[in-house]
């Protein structure tokens, strides 16, 4: 029968293998559990990821809806612009061959006339101011399109209206007058077609009374508000200039 000496190392190692044992169990569910944690925090990565190219995607199209809405925008005013112009030649074109008429004819002619109003879209009234103004008769034509103004405030040539009362000023060399309609048109219609053009006269009316400061003021208003509009480019030349 073994000695009580020779079984006490047994002892010892029995009682050291299951520690072993439990202490490898620990160890290997720790592992696990890091491994769950590093592919979560991956897994984490990977959507931030994700998301933010979404959110860079998203970005990139939204800049690109923007800037079509810009073009579609600027369109739309060019496209006002060319029939407003074309509409104005024709009035133009109408009452300078009504000029080289004699008065009887006319007189007989004066419902054609109303029929090229209509046809091309300009309230006959305007057309009548407009006749004026085209006439160099510039003190009839104001009186004009002021009538017109006061019958029609909400016209969709009433921004036109004001413009041409101030091309009448300018021409007449009342600058003060010419001034004040340009601003108007300025302040009052700032989508109108005739919104740049009327700050380009209103930067050249500030010149010609030795305003040189606001002058600059407005080409570069001009310049920021309506880079793409023939008015800018005229701005720009009188900067140079300045």
């Amino acid at each position: 029968m073994p000695s009580s000496s020779r079984l006490l190392p047994y002892f010892f190692i029995c009682l050291f293998l299951p520690g072993c044992a439990a202490n490898d169990l620990v160890v290997k569910r720790q592992a696990e559990s890091e491994a769950k944690i590093e592919f979560l925090i991956q897994g984490s990565k990977k959507s931030e990821q994700r998301h933010n190219e979404l959110a860079a995607l998203l970005q990139v199209q939204t800049e690109r809806l923007q800037t079509v809405a810009g073009e579609i925008k600027q369109l739309k005013d060019e496209n006002l612009d060319m029939r407003t112009s074309r509409e104005e030649l024709t009035a133009r074109i109408t009452n300078l061959a009504r000029q080289i008429q004699t008065p009887k004819v006319e007189i007989v002619n004066q419902p054609t006339s109303v029929k090229a109003s209509r046809e091309s879209g300009l309230p006959p009234e305007y057309l009548t101011a407009f006749g004026l103004y085209s006439a160099n008769n510039f003190a009839a034509a104001i009186l004009s399109f002021e009538t017109f103004l006061n019958n029609n405030p909400q016209s969709d040539y009433a921004a036109n209206a004001r413009y041409w009362i101030g091309e009448c000023h300018y021409s007449l060399s009342d600058l003060a007058k010419a001034k004040e309609a340009f601003l108007k048109v300025a302040d009052s219609y700032p989508k109108s077609s005739k919104a740049p053009d009327a700050l380009l006269k209103l930067g050249y009316t500030l010149s010609a009374l030795k305003e040189k400061d606001a002058a600059t003021s407005i080409f570069e208003k001009i310049i920021t508000l309506y880079p793409s509009s023939p008015a800018a480019i005229k701005a720009r030349e009188r900067l140079n200039v300045h």
